[in-house]
């Protein structure tokens, strides 16, 4: 699957100067709404600095050196929930000293059908009690902070480790109808997996956040860097303390059925540039 992640690229550049008139920017001419995409920034010489600009945020990938020239890669969506199909630009700023490129190429963000899953559930589950719509703001907010950072130092690869063995009860984008009303759509893989099964982090990085939420339950969030971060969900126990650096494959915590689940499963998601995109297109197979 992650063969078309990297694949289809075409190239387009504007630049100015010299230095780096052999610049180019690497970006696949479509995806669908809610899938992850790869872009790169190539140049023959070298460059210091690059910033991207994406659906009104920018992000500055990790620049490496090699024999060649300068590289970055950075990972870019859409939010099935968030966003709309239509023409999106990608443009990149590249500085080598007191010289500027500016890179720009568009992706078409086509429709994409999901499936719709009814659901029959208690009815508080539905409809949280009102003593509780306060702590869900707090943590909403809370999570849209976490998620809204792009911390400047890369540490994850494609592709992602799977965090547990289990197979996908339920996929990315599914149309959620719980009791006859419509909900927002699923926005994440729930895996089917055992009670006290270990949880594993799909790629190195740094726990930002491990709480105890009324609709996540026991969750974690790690931080992989260049505004790529995982999220854990109904957790029965945490393994980890905010802070922690963990590695690719590391134990985060053991799967449990807190929160608003209906029984033992991880609920796994992929935050890029704050979106919440389709993780399995970047799984290991």
């Amino acid at each position: 699957m992650t063969r078309r992640i990297l694949g289809a690229l075409f190239l387009i550049c504007l630049w100015a100067g010299a230095a780096l008139a052999g610049a180019r920017l690497e970006v696949p001419p479509q995806a669908g709404l809610g899938e992850p995409f790869l872009v790169r920034i190539v140049s023959d010489r070298p460059f210091r600095d690059v910033t991207v600009y994406w659906l009104e945020r920018e992000v500055r990938p990790t620049v490496k050196a090699g024999a060649g020239g300068n590289a970055a890669e950075i990972l870019l969506g859409t939010d099935v929930l968030e966003d709309e199909p239509g023409m999106r630009e990608i443009s990149a700023v590249l500085l080598d000293g007191s010289e500027t490129a500016t890179l720009r190429g568009t992706v078409e963000v086509r429709p994409k059908d999901y499936p719709v899953q009814a659901l029959t559930l208690p009815p508080k589950m539905v409809t949280p009690p009102k003593e509780e719509l306060a702590r869900i703001a707090r943590e909403r907010e809370l999570n849209h902070r976490i998620l809204d950072q792009a911390s400047l130092r890369r540490f994850w690869a494609l592709p992602l480790a799977r965090p547990v063995s289990g197979p996908v009860e339920s996929v990315y984008g599914a149309a959620r109808v719980l009791n006859g009303q419509k909900k927002n759509p699923h926005r994440g893989l729930d895996f089917d997996a055992a009670k006290g099964q270990p949880v594993l982090a799909c790629a190195t990085g740094t726990v930002v956040l491990v709480a105890n939420q009324y609709y996540a339950g026991k969750c974690v969030i790690v931080d992989h860097g260049n505004g790529v971060q995982s999220l854990y969900y109904h957790l029965s126990e945490a393994k980890v303390r905010e802070g922690y650096r963990v590695d690719r494959g590391e134990v985060l915590g053991l799967v449990g059925s807190t929160g608003r689940a209906t029984g033992p499963h991880l609920h796994f998601a992929l935050s890029v540039q704050g979106r919440l995109v389709d993780p399995l297109p970047l799984l290991e197979e």
